[in-house]
């Protein structure tokens, strides 16, 4: 197996209910381990930056608005194959379609408030992790 990093957040719908630590739970039960977090209030600007992949699509600005009416943690995440793991935990973006015992099944509100964001490749997780942290903020 690789040892790789992978970038996640726990979005506002989450924060707002107090379930940062049961998603952590869910995430160090998994096998992975937490090597940066911190809670963020992202601004409009950071939120269209970081979904800009997104920019074209209809729920665009849907999206910037829910990620940045409240604080997020965002995480660094570190383990064997921890992009495929942490998207395993996390479940279907579509909570209705996730399977039992994942974190959208048990904890997102619906397909838009899905608690959780995880990086899809090794390149998006790169670049997720630099706009969010600094070398040094990683520890091991």
């Amino acid at each position: 197996m690789a040892l790789e990093r992978t970038f996640s957040i726990i979005k506002p719908d989450a924060t707002r209910r107090n379930l940062t630590g049961a998603i952590n739970a869910k995430i160090e039960a998994a096998g992975l381990r937490i090597v940066a977090q911190k809670r963020v209030h992202m601004t409009r600007k950071q939120a269209e930056t970081f979904y800009a992949v997104h920019k074209e699509r209809p729920f665009f600005g849907e999206l910037v608005e829910q990620m940045s009416a409240a604080p997020v943690v965002v995480q660094v995440l570190e383990g064997d194959n921890a992009i495929k793991r942490y998207r395993d935990v996390m479940g279907a973006t579509n909570p209705a379609n996730a399977d039992a015992g994942t974190i959208r099944k048990e904890f997102a509100l619906n397909m838009g408030e899905n608690s959780v964001h995880g990086s899809d490749a090794p390149e998006t997780a790169a670049i997720e992790i630099a706009q969010w942290f600094s070398g040094n903020e990683i520890v091991g």
